[in-house]
């Protein structure tokens, strides 16, 4: 009882933070979009992404120094698979909507390679350090499409918003304390979530295939919550798909660097995992990439396809 309300005076101390600073995340990326006249889809595929996959970077690499090498690939593609099924799938129930086609037409044949490289290369049972550099080279091309994207539209100057020296100030001060908020309330939330887990009796197969795969995930969820509420669909996928192909490329790769150029990986990575990521991913971005609109449907499918992934991973147990 004593170790019990402190931790959840701390859990929902995480939950405080990562809301506020998920709103204040989204919108200040939203100016930032507006100011310099980048597509919310390449500003949420670039610096969203690449704050809100810190936690599965993190923990990833964190994993593999302590020597739990095959939770290293793995945690990264069940961020995949959380992002897409459940992030992803209730964004589009909220707030489906017409996105770029060819923004979309781009990442997603992007996200598929990345997949397509990551199951192979893991199947049996290592990442070497060639097949890690693969990964980077997808993570290169991803990059430079989007700076390409980003200076295309920044010349277009009718689609820039003017603002003052303080407003850039106080909007790049948001931008950066509710990363900030949002990290950290992801970290309270996954550690004193887990410890109640446990003094609940809660086993760990469950708190690591729940708690913790989530938990690394909840960045991604508040600013896809943010952005609904502030009827910013474009920024909500495209920080997913930005973080789903950083997930798959640059955490690998940053792991087998960590385990001195080769990750030793589980095979259920390459032959279960990745597959159904690529099936989430198939359900997400198929339809969208020949009309370039994403439907309620798809939330729903998603939802329900993840449902299935996380059932029959507990039934494993």
């Amino acid at each position: 009882m004593t170790i019990a309300l402190p931790a959840a005076l701390f859990f929902v101390l995480g939950l405080y933070l990562t809301m506020k600073g998920g709103d204040a995340f989204v919108e200040s990326a939203g100016f930032i979009a507006a100011v310099t006249g980048v597509p919310q889809m390449i500003v949420g595929a670039t610096i969203v992404s690449l704050a809100t996959t810190a936690p599965e970077l993190f923990v990833s690499v964190l994993a593999t120094l302590h020597g739990a090498n095959d939770m290293a690939a793995g945690n990264a593609v069940g961020s995949v698979c959380c992002n897409t099924g459940l992030i992803l799938g209730l964004a589009l129930l909220f707030l489906p909507g017409r996105f770029d086609t060819r923004e979309l037409r781009v990442k997603g044949g992007l996200l598929f390679g990345a997949a397509m490289l990551l199951g192979p290369f893991c199947i049996d049972g290592a990442l070497r350090p060639l097949e890690a550099l693969a990964l980077l080279g997808v993570l290169a091309a991803f990059l430079w499409c989007n700076v390409r994207g980003a200076q295309r539209s920044s010349r277009l100057e009718s689609t820039r918003v003017h603002a003052s020296g303080t407003e850039k100030l106080t909007n790049g001060c948001k931008f950066a304390l509710g990363a900030g908020a949002v990290l950290l309330g992801a970290h309270l939330m996954v550690e004193n979530g887990t410890l109640l887990a446990r003094l609940l009796g809660v086993p760990e197969g469950v708190i690591g295939l729940t708690l913790v795969a989530v938990g690394t995930s909840l960045p991604e969820l508040m600013t896809a919550l943010a952005a609904i509420r502030h009827h910013q669909a474009a920024m909500s996928v495209g920080n997913i798909l930005g973080a789903n192909i950083i997930d798959l490329t640059m955490v690998p790769a940053a792991c087998a660097l960590a385990a001195h150029g080769t990750l030793t990986v589980g095979t259920q990575t390459a032959l279960r995992d990745t597959p159904f990521a690529l099936l989430l991913t198939g359900v997400a971005l198929l339809p969208a990439l020949r009309t370039g609109r994403m439907h309620r449907w798809q939330g729903t499918a998603l939802l329900l396809l993840y449902a299935v992934y996380v059932g029959q991973l507990l039934l494993l147990l």
